[in-house]
């Protein structure tokens, strides 16, 4: 222990909160003066190799004092050395026959397309139906350096969001698919369908979240009564595809990953995501939209789905683009709109459309 005298070490939030990953900061004592930065890191966690340290240090994982440095960097006393690992391990989870819609699986990654009505990972211990559950139950082989509860998982979509989720099979895949979350390089494509008819065509959201003072499990963009509040940069551009009388479908690309962030942001604006009940959105019927037809809602989620992710492959390094299909409720309500409330298609939308992509369900 003579090696760590007088060391510090500390939990930092990461900056992606999509991104299952943890940041430690470690602020060198006396005993670590000297060492090369990769021995010392080892010594550190041992449960990591020296190879998987000194790749970490090489892509910038691990930084000394806010820079990227070389494995063999000699440290000084009162440097901070700061790394992003996988979060930590917690509780072990049962598996469970769920069915998964798989878009892609090799030896160290499968992408799935998420349905909605169904979480990610437990809240708590006892909690089950949830993908990791499912993937627990696919595959002996997922990632196991982060919590125990999360088998394989990388990044989370919320409850009753649809798309793209990538998951892990192996360890350093794991690391280094969290890794380009929190280094936003992984591009992120969303499509919804919102309230209300969208003015401009394009444009960048860059309004902060907060907490929301008094629901613990909602959000905000903090007015100037918060100014007490934690905030966080969050970032989205949207572009409109279709604007329908009273409605719109956009592309949403987020460049920051906070918790409800798109749903939120749209919200503000004036245009909630259709179904979205906690953020101002209502739950659509037939009649609804076509004056007709059931009254029942049909759609009582938020119309929002995770379209496409642009990501390098963790091992092989081959630059991927996986879409998964729209949901049928979705394709229903596009359907119906497209029918019956006068589309509108922007450049971008026809496009798509000319593509075969974004095809509806015909009402």
């Amino acid at each position: 222990m003579a090696d760590f005298v007088d060391d510090i070490i500390e939990t930092v939030p990461a900056d992606d909160q999509e991104a299952s990953v943890e940041r430690v900061r470690l602020h060198v004592g006396r005993g670590g003066v000297g060492k090369r930065v990769d021995k010392y890191v080892v010594g550190r966690f041992r449960k990591w190799s020296r190879t998987t340290i000194q790749r970490m240090i090489d892509e910038g994982a691990i930084t000394i004092n806010d820079k990227t440095s070389k494995p063999s960097y000699p440290l000084k006393e009162g440097d901070v050395v700061e790394l992003v690992f996988p979060a930590p391990e917690s509780t072990d989870i049962v598996p469970e026959n769920i069915p998964l819609h798989i878009l892609f699986e090799d030896d160290y990654i499968i992408v799935l397309n998420k349905a909605a009505g169904i979480v990610c990972h437990p809240a708590r211990p006892s909690q089950t139906g949830t993908i990791a559950n499912a993937l627990a139950y696919h595959s002996r082989d997922l990632s196991n350096v982060g919590d125990p509860a999360r088998p394989g998982i990388v990044h989370r979509l919320d409850k009753n969001t649809t798309g793209v989720l990538i998951t892990a099979k192996q360890d350093e895949a794991h690391f280094r698919l969290g890794w380009q979350f929190e280094r936003r390089t992984i591009g992120k494509t969303y499509l919804a369908i919102v309230h209300r008819v969208v003015e401009l065509d394009e444009d960048i959201i860059d309004m902060p979240l907060a907490n929301h003072p008094v629901i613990k499990s909602k959000y905000l963009v903090p007015g100037t009564h918060y100014y007490n509040q934690v905030m966080k940069s969050a970032i989205t551009r949207y572009r409109v595809l279709e604007r329908f009388d009273g409605y719109t479908l956009v592309e949403l690309l987020p460049k920051t990953g906070r918790t409800h962030q798109l749903r939120i942001h749209m919200s503000y604006l004036g245009y909630p995501c259709v179904g979205d009940s906690a953020y101002g959105g209502k739950p659509t019927s037939e009649h609804d939209i076509t004056g007709a037809g059931s009254t029942d809602p049909f759609f009582s989620r938020q119309a929002l789905h995770a379209w496409r992710l642009k990501f390098t492959h963790p091992i092989s390094e081959e630059q991927m683009q996986i879409e998964a299909p729209l949901p049928d409720d979705f394709k229903h309500l596009l359907g119906l709109l497209r029918q019956h409330r006068h589309p509108k298609p922007t450049t971008w939308g026809l496009e798509y459309r000319r593509a075969g992509e974004l095809a509806a369900e015909k009402a």
